[in-house]
């Protein structure tokens, strides 16, 4: 992508793959940027976003996510700095609840993204539960990466099935069988996707998004291969 974007993504494309999640426009407006991707066959349906800009220039952010074509507009990543304290966490709660207000208002729906530090215990409580808690469940919906919940030692279908409705979108993300349980190509690892997505109406799934982020062969032919797996599962 840093060498030719649109190269690449012409080759994501040609894979097969129709909808990408983002958070750039590439250098260009929103508008010129949903054209260019329509001129692919792409669209990118949702956007994950740093809490900096949700705390500076969120109402700007969203408006452009709205130019863009973006149903969905989400939080990527919790920096160690900012989530310290359970403390911190009510706080992150508050900020995702005002600037999903913004969303909604905007006809875009708010998610927050996880990794596994949320699920590990923090002062006597689950970070991810102060979460699910304490932002309501029709303005923050959550992204679920399933591995690094499954990382976590979590269960995907069980947090759907105690959250019915709340995960509209899903990271399908394999586990090599490993010690060291890296990051593999869907349908090469350890995580039974077919399950995940066989819970997909209990869950809410509207759209799920290969991701991988380190691969040990070269991306495309990394993403070539999950879409080909993905393919495979019933849906």
């Amino acid at each position: 992508m840093a060498k030719d974007v649109e190269g690449t993504l012409r080759k994501i494309a040609q894979i097969g793959y129709t909808e990408i999640e983002t958070g750039t426009y590439f250098g260009k407006t929103p508008k010129e940027c949903k054209a260019f991707l329509s001129g692919m066959g792409l669209t990118a349906p949702s956007g994950l976003y740093m809490t900096t800009v949700m705390k500076k220039d969120w109402n700007k952010t969203v408006d452009q996510a709205v130019e863009g074509g973006q149903s969905f507009m989400g939080c990527a990543y919790l920096t160690p700095d900012e989530r310290k304290t359970i403390d911190d966490y009510k706080k992150l709660a508050e900020l995702f609840n005002r600037s999903a207000e913004v969303c909604k208002k905007a006809g875009i729906q708010f998610m927050h993204h996880n990794h596994d530090f949320e699920f590990q215990p923090l002062e006597g409580q689950v970070p991810y539960d102060i979460i699910l808690k304490e932002t309501d469940p029709k303005l923050v919906k959550l992204e679920l990466d399933v591995y690094w919940a499954t990382k976590a030692g979590q269960d995907p279908v069980a947090l759907f099935n105690q959250h019915p409705g709340r995960f509209p979108i899903v990271h399908l993300k394999d586990m090599e069988k490993t010690p060291d349980r890296a990051f593999a190509p869907v349908g090469t690892g350890s995580i039974d996707f077919q399950r995940i997505l066989d819970a997909r109406k209990i869950a809410g799934i509207e759209h799920y998004y290969v991701e991988q982020d380190v691969c040990k062969i070269p991306p495309l032919e990394a993403i070539a291969i999950s879409f080909q797996n993905v393919k495979k599962l019933s849906v």
